[in-house]
């Protein structure tokens, strides 16, 4: 089936759903697509059914009986009933979802199943009764698609022990943009505004389209007015966009507590003793949150790749680190529409609490999915941050973008060191630090023979160091228009 237009990018998601729609097997299939809210998930499955035909199923928050009404209504509409078909109970619906009279494959999607299970638990157990039986005697073609925005819900729709695992012949998960096509979906060519506008909006398209009705910064000179009349502007959308992420979660039961959270690992506090200490709380106790918030997907829990038991959190949604880090501590103020003067005294906080990070972890990304294997010496089989103890200065060293090759049965190949600097011009000493690491972690037992030394630079190089890269293949330059456009 050929993809709508409107639809921008999506292409491997669209074959998947096309070749399980179209899958010629008899019985009823079940299928499962989950992602983070405003990633377009609707708007995919509602084509899909218009391109393919079928039935599309909004789930809302109501009582049962409602739900069940509806449902009976566009079963009716469908197939040209004289009036709404009566479903009694879940039962009776799903058993007429699956029997429906068709005769080739049919999509039926339900989208934002957690709110129909939230009323009705025993929901996944029924469907499950259900495909069980028709595998055993028969039934109709009918591709059943149940999609959630919720992720602490639908990942353990599928996992455990729960009535639906090894049912599903479909498990799609609708991912944000990647920094490349943001910077494509909002028709930013300058690779450095597309940083700063990536490290308040990120890759979420809904953001661009309805929550700030298109309106993009169109040059770096536009960026500061950008800010102020839209993610700033109390009348639009994005505004509340924040706060409302983590209330429209179903597993939250006190929203203040995890907004404290975020707001801690905003902050900078991005390990579990740190966020504990920003809460004056033991650490036990934040133990739950950071797990819930993990499964919600609002939190990434990265592994130091020197030391894997000393983790570091990560918000995954840069709008929400924007909010704490800029937005919340000045509410009042930009609700009285003083965006202006809140912008003029947080620019230099959102550079170096936003930005800066943010620029780290694009730099991450692109070591691990754009760079060419020829870069390393080798494929990259892990990417992430590192901390080295360095005895005899006394010192700690972090190391921003660390990548380590696949494992061989001998020493751990380290194919690169990298440092990250989004507001400075970096110059040969930061090649020294990463030599001296280098050192200390081939006494450690690591394989440093070939290993590359990387700056990452949103700001440049110095004529030094561009000269000295230039002498040696050993060194590797990054700055924003390779981190876009190279490899």
């Amino acid at each position: 089936m050929e993809k709508p237009g409107e639809i921008f990018d999506r292409v491997a998601e669209w074959a998947d759903l096309s070749a399980f729609v179209a899958d010629p097997a008899a019985l009823p299939l079940l299928g499962v697509v989950s992602g983070r809210r405003r990633q377009g998930k609707t708007l995919l499955l509602g084509s899909l059914v218009d391109v393919a035909g079928g039935l599309y199923v909004d789930g809302t928050e109501a009582v049962p009986a409602e739900q069940l009404h509806r449902i009976g209504e566009i079963v009716g509409t469908r197939f040209g009933a004289p009036g709404p078909v009566r479903f009694p109970d879940w039962r009776a619906a799903v058993d007429g979802i699956l029997d429906l009279p068709v005769d080739r494959p049919t999509s039926v999607v339900i989208d934002e199943f957690p709110y129909l299970v939230k009323g009705s638990p025993e929901l996944p157990s029924i469907l499950q009764s259900a495909l069980d039986l028709r595998r055993r005697t028969g039934g109709r073609p009918v591709r059943l698609l149940l999609c959630g925005s919720a992720l602490s819900f639908m990942g353990r729709l599928l996992g455990g022990g729960a009535p639906l695992r090894g049912r599903a012949g479909l498990e799609l998960v609708v991912p944000t943009l990647d920094y490349r096509l943001a910077a494509e979906f909002w028709g930013i060519g300058d690779p450095y505004l597309a940083v700063l506008t990536h490290a308040i909006v990120g890759g979420t398209p809904a953001y661009r389209r309805e929550y700030v009705r298109g309106d993009a910064p169109a040059s770096l000179a536009d960026f500061d007015a950008w800010v102020q009349r839209a993610p700033l502007n109390s009348s639009l959308p994005i505004f509340r966009e924040a706060r409302y992420l983590l209330a429209e979660e179903v597993d939250f039961r006190d929203p203040a507590l995890y907004h404290s959270v975020l707001a801690a690992v905003a902050e900078g506090n991005n390990t579990r003793g740190g966020i504990a200490g920003c809460l004056e709380r033991k650490a036990t106790d934040v133990a739950h949150p950071l797990t819930v918030l993990e499964d919600a997907g609002l939190l990434a829990k990265q592994a130091d790749v020197f030391r894997p038991t000393r983790p570091i959190y990560r918000i995954t949604e840069p709008l929400i680190t924007f909010y704490h880090a800029v937005m919340r501590p000045a509410w009042r103020e930009l609700e009285r529409r003083r965006a202006e003067q809140v912008w003029r005294r947080s620019r230099p906080r959102f550079l170096s609490r936003v930005v800066g990070p943010h620029f780290e972890e694009l730099c991450r990304q692109w070591a691990s999915d754009f760079a060419d294997p020829d870069t390393w010496g080798g494929v990259a089989a892990d990417v992430g941050h590192g901390v080295v103890n360095d005895p005899e200065q006394r010192t700690t060293h972090e190391i921003d973008v660390v990548v380590l090759g696949e494992h061989d049965g001998g020493p751990r190949k380290v194919l690169a060191l990298g440092e990250a600097k989004w507001g400075e011009v970096m110059g040969t000493g930061h090649i020294d630090r990463l030599t001296r690491v280098r050192d200390l972690l081939g006494q450690r037992g690591f394989d440093t023979r070939t290993t590359r030394l990387t700056c990452y630079s949103g700001k440049g190089f110095t004529a030094e160091l561009i000269a000295a890269a230039g002498k040696d293949d050993s060194l590797v330059l990054v700055d924003v228009a390779r981190l876009y456009y190279g490899e």
